[in-house]
This record gives C-alpha cells, sequence and structure tokens, in this order.
C-alpha cells in the first residue's frame, strides 16, 4: 500500500488516489495574453482550497471588483522544451503561457464564483489571474501538488511495475526527481515536454516477498536523502511497497524483437528517397532518385562522424561510397545496400551527378544483439552489445541497470556506434533483469545535474532524438552440489 511521507506536513494522503480525471491546461480554453497590471490591481480573489492535486476540485470566489464586468479567469504555466541542436545539449527552457479557465462576468455587486478543475500541469505554484483584456486585476497563488501512483501491488519477477507521476515541477529544486529502488538508485524522472506528467516502468527484481520504491528529489544527480533539512523543506517525499511473488518470471522479448517500430520527428526527405527511411544495422534498404544520365553509373555517398569528443582530436564528417548502379534508361536510379554498421542517428546520402549533388537521409537505429550467455553459476562472463549509438551529447551514451540498481554507462561515439559491455553474472540462484537506458551524456546545464545516469522516462521525453531502452535477463544456476559419501 502507496504512503506518502511528507516534509512539513504539506502533502495529504489523497495524493496517491491521483484525484479525478482531468485535462491540460490548453483544454480550459484558448490560450489568452499574459497581461500585466495597469492603474494598480483591482478585487480580490480567493480560492478554496489554496493547494491540491491534480483532477482537484477549485471554488474561486471574487469580490471587489467592478459591478456588471466581463472578465476573464486565467491559469498560468509554462510550456517546457528541450533545447538541443547540432548534436549539443544547452539544456530545458520554460516559456510562460495561459489560458482562460473561464469567461465570468461580475454582478451588481463585483462579486463572482467559479468552479474548475486542477489540470495535469507542472507542480507547485500557478498563478490564477483575473484580468479583462491585456489589464490584470488580481491574481492569487494555486499549488499544484504532486502525486503518484506504483501499480500492482504484487508481482512475478520481470513483470513490469507500473509507475505514474503528476504535478512534477519546472522550476529549480522543483525538477528533478530519482528513483530509488530498495535503497539502490535506479534512475531519474523527468517531465519537460510532457507538462509535469511523467510514466515509467521498471522490471519486479529481488527475492520474493516486499520491496520498497521511493521518490525523491535529486537536483544534483543523485537523490537528497534529508530534504527536511534543507532550504526547501516542504518538497514531499513518496514511498511505495509492493510484493514480489515467486512463479515463472516475465522475461523481456529475444533482442532481435525490440527493434523500434516508429520515430518521431524524423528528418525531411530529400530528393533520394529512401525505403525503409530508418532501421537497424544490417536491414536491407533502397534508395530511388531520377533525373539521371540513362546509362551512366553512380556512387550512393554515405556521411557519418567519426572521432570523439575526450581524446583531443575532435571530430568531424566523414564520407564513403556505399552503393554502385547504373541508370536505366528513364534516368532513374536505385541503390540496394545494407544499413551500414555505423553511428545511430540521421545520415546524408548523396549522389553527384554532373556537378551538382542529389541528396536524401537515412536513419540508423539503435538496436541489440542477444546476449553471450543467458545463464550459469555467479561469476559467469557475458556481454551485453548494441548497434548504431549516436554520437550526439543525447544519444552518444547508454546506462547499465541491473535488478534497479545503476551500475554504469557506456559511450558509442569513437567505436562508430558499436558498444559492447562486458559483465558477470551475480546475485543469488534466479532470474535477474538488465535495462539499458538512454541518458544525456554532457551540455550545458548545472542545475539540475542529470547527466549520466538512466532516464527513467526517456520514452516520451528524452531530449533530441527517439531513443529506445533494451532489456535482458540472466539465470544464476545453484551450484552444484557434491554427493554425499
Amino acid at each position: 500500500m502507496a504512503k506518502v511521507l511528507a516534509a512539513v506536513g504539506c502533502v495529504l494522503a489523497l495524493l496517491l488516489s491521483g484525484g479525478a480525471r482531468s485535462g491540460t491546461a490548453a483544454d480550459f480554453g484558448p490560450h489568452v495574453s499574459l497581461a500585466e497590471p495597469s492603474g494598480g490591481y483591482s478585487g480580490k480573489l480567493a480560492l478554496l482550497p489554496a493547494h491540491g492535486p491534480v483532477g482537484g476540485k477549485i471554488h474561486a470566489a471574487g469580490s471587489g471588483f467592478p459591478a456588471n464586468q466581463n472578465l476573464d479567469l486565467v491559469w498560468r504555466t509554462v510550456e517546457g522544451r528541450w533545447k538541443v541542436g547540432n548534436g549539443e545539449y544547452h539544456g530545458r527552457d520554460y516559456m510562460p503561457e495561459a489560458y482562460r479557465i473561464a469567461a465570468i462576468t461580475t454582478g451588481d455587486d463585483g462579486a463572482f464564483t467559479a468552479d474548475f478543475t486542477a489540470p495535469e500541469d507542472f507542480g507547485y505554484a500557478h498563478d490564477i489571474v483575473v484580468q479583462q483584456g491585456d489589464r490584470l486585476l488580481t491574481q492569487a497563488n494555486f499549488n499544484l501538488d504532486m502525486s503518484w501512483t506504483v501499480t500492482p501491488e504484487r508481482a512475478a519477477p520481470g513483470a513490469p511495475v507500473s509507475i505514474d507521476i503528476k504535478g512534477i515541477g519546472w522550476r529549480e529544486l522543483e525538477n528533478s526527481w530519482d528513483l530509488v529502488y530498495d535503497n539502490m538508485f535506479t534512475g531519474w524522472v523527468s517531465a519537460v515536454s510532457t507538462h509535469g506528467s511523467a510514466h515509467l516502468t521498471i522490471p519486479a527484481t529481488g527475492a520474493p516477498g516486499k520491496h520498497v520504491l521511493k521518490l525523491i528529489h535529486g537536483e544534483f544527480t543523485f537523490p537528497y536523502l534529508n530534504p527536511q533539512q534543507n532550504p526547501r523543506p516542504d518538497r514531499p517525499r513518496f514511498e511505495a511497497e509492493f510484493t514480489l511473488v515467486a512463479g515463472a518470471p516475465v522475461l523481456p522479448p529475444p533482442a532481435e524483437d525490440q527493434i523500434q517500430r516508429s520515430l518521431r520527428n524524423l528528418p525531411a526527405p530529400g530528393a533520394l528517397i529512401v525505403e525503409p527511411s530508418f532501421a537497424g544495422v544490417g536491414v536491407p534498404v533502397v534508395a530511388r532518385g531520377n533525373g539521371f544520365t540513362p546509362g551512366a553509373s553512380y556512387s550512393l555517398g554515405f556521411g557519418a562522424m567519426t572521432g570523439n569528443r575526450v581524446g583531443g582530436g575532435g571530430f568531424d564528417e566523414a564520407s564513403r561510397n556505399i552503393a554502385e548502379t547504373t541508370a536505366d534508361k528513364d534516368g532513374r536510379v536505385e541503390f540496394h545496400f545494407s544499413a551500414p554498421d555505423d553511428l545511430g542517428g540521421a545520415h546524408r546520402l548523396y549522389v553527384e551527378n554532373q556537378g551538382a549533388r542529389t541528396e536524401g537521409v537515412f536513419t540508423i537505429l539503435a538496436s541489440a544483439l542477444p546476449m553471450t550467455s543467458a545463464s550459469g553459476p555467479a561469476g559467469t562472463p557475458f556481454s551485453v552489445h548494441l548497434k548504431g549509438v549516436g554520437w550526439t551529447e543525447t544519444a552518444n551514451i547508454h546506462t547499465i541497470v541491473i535488478d534497479n540498481n545503476y551500475v554504469g554507462y557506456a559511450c558509442g561515439f569513437n567505436s562508430q556506434g558499436d558498444v559492447e559491455v562486458f559483465l558477470n553474472m551475480t546475485g543469488a540462484p534466479g532470474w535477474h533483469f538488465i535495462d539499458v537506458y538512454p541518458a544525456i551524456y554532457k551540455g550545458e546545464e548545472t542545475r539540475p545535474n542529470n547527466f549520466r545516469i538512466p532516464q527513467l522516462t526517456f520514452a516520451a521525453d528524452h531530449p533530441g532524438e527517439d531513443l529506445p531502452a533494451f532489456h535482458f535477463a540472466y539465470e544464476v544456476k545453484a551450484p552444484e552440489t557434491a554427493p554425499s559419501r
């Protein structure tokens, strides 16, 4: 059963219920201007309650306004985005936004009332504003409380445990949260582009019996364990328990089936049409174009970054030919090739044609090979092998988590997307689970500092690329017992 430990008692047990279903702030109504006060403040606004979770009911009561006037009741928030470009990570940005909760008309006494539901949005302080056109009349503060749910309460080894979090903040000391599993650091939770909401799934790991999950703030990479004694003691801590039951393990799918089927924000295609437009290393690909000289021979060029960020030599794009063909009688070309064993991400394809270039783009997906061994006695060596790891500061690193315990990271830039991690089977006899998560390698940001740690919310909120995680399992065999004599 979930429970919440709240510093200074500001978070109620109601948070764990998640409240009623609620839309986003944009569902209130149209976007409105960020009004400014002019000619002094007018009227008073009271909110009851002054804080609550997503889906909670809020009653707004205004008084002292001009009589019989049309006004807007407005929810102020921000729109979050990651700042990435040219392979670099530059942090995160939040732009102020405002949405009309309700169009209201004051009575003869200059008063009004309105009821609304707290939206799914960034947590902590929000201004609720009464405005008339571009003039801000008055405002009050509403605090959107964080909440979380952990399901199910019982799970077999390897079964998915879902964690849903609402009301993550966007300000410093509010926007970076860490998951701890049985006192082991698992990874961090973000909600930059998802308006304060996060969903993640981890495997049930450990011995049969009770296990404890905690969600703790971590401004500087790792969990801050005594928040009740820091300058912001009002932030909540969350704790939940679930029971791992003995039974058949829920194993990850084979490595070859763990391939992305869709990508968000694919690069715009060029004049060369590439099918498929994205694929893992080794997959057959066709690039087609027209407008070439019939009967002439052509080469398909492939551009890829080479080098690294740490050796001092830097990096740059290098090109090589990966396919040859001859244009048909109508000037059409068709190149057949296998997705190169190279860095993940978008790659430039081109054909030189009488001093001009015809270009296209092909995206290499990160993919996983089967583990070299999946069972054996404790100490058995094995490796996790990835292909198509990227080169940018948001794609060149993957992190290894074993039984929900962060072990370390591996980079793939210097090895052109090839990453092999050598490990040993450890732990009690039985099944153990490995998760390989994307992360952010480095960048222009100091607060929060979320570099080189597993991003558990990669699926919906990773900066830059749309990247996968990979999942594996190994079985530690009990040592054989010598027969008694």
